[in-house]
């Protein structure tokens, strides 16, 4: 409430998956209280995080008249602040289509990440990149901001993985642009801050169907010389 109250040229739109306790009444509340710009879409049943972000960013698009769209974890392991940061910086450099958070640590910034969690994101991010094909320190931040023109190629379509789903984005933008594209409009920000919340974690069951993921959007993406990203939905 206090960043949709501190910054009113930004529209927050909180999607509910189907929940079935008071989270919708909450999000209403939010919305009764702030209406200039937050804005609530409820799903009827919970279908995942990878497709409530989908609806979420198609609703914004048809009924919102916003240049950039992007999503933040529920969890705010980001800061609100540091994604409004990566927004203005999208609007004075439109020549990067797609802006990502990145949790690169160094010094100055505040990135606290588990030892196991930061041991397993690099070898997960060692395959992401061999399938990407192109050098991302960091794909799978849950922030990230994207051009208007972007939301029907990124989200038009179903993805493969709740959990990669950040993986089918840049392939998307590959598969649609092309490869050399994809170097030059994607910029990684580095973020300032970023702190591990305990309940975001992937459970174990989760954790070990990633492989199988990883493969399908491999098949998927770079080996089916059929599948075409429509430009629309």
């Amino acid at each position: 409430m206090d960043f949709a109250r501190t910054h009113p040229d930004v529209l927050l739109c909180f999607v509910n998956d189907g929940s079935r306790d008071q989270t919708l009444s909450v999000l209403m509340g939010m919305m009764f209280r702030q209406p200039s710009n937050i804005a609530v879409l409820s799903l009827q049943a919970n279908a995942g995080k990878a497709e409530a972000v989908r609806q979420g960013m198609l609703y914004v698009k048809d009924h919102f008249p916003v240049n950039s769209l992007g999503f933040l974890d529920a969890d705010l392991a980001t800061k609100p602040e540091e994604w409004y940061d990566m927004a203005c910086y999208q609007q004075k450099h439109p020549q990067f289509s797609a802006i990502t958070g990145s949790r690169i640590s160094r010094l100055g910034a505040a990135i606290r990440r588990t030892d196991n969690r930061f041991f397993a994101s690099k070898v997960l991010n060692f395959f992401i990149q061999r399938i990407i094909g192109a050098t991302i320190r960091d794909s799978q931040c849950g922030a990230k901001i994207f051009e208007r023109e972007l939301i029907p190629v990124l989200f038009g379509e179903t993805f493969i993985s709740s959990w990669l789903f950040d993986i089918e984005l840049f392939l998307r933008i590959r598969k649609h642009y092309g490869k050399a594209l994809l170097a030059i409009s994607v910029l990684e920000f580095p973020l300032l801050s970023w702190s591990e919340v305990g309940e975001s974690k992937l459970r174990l069951s989760h954790q070990l169907r990633l492989p199988i993921q990883l493969l399908k959007i491999y098949i998927r993406y770079r080996l089916d010389k059929n599948y075409r990203i429509a430009p629309g939905y």
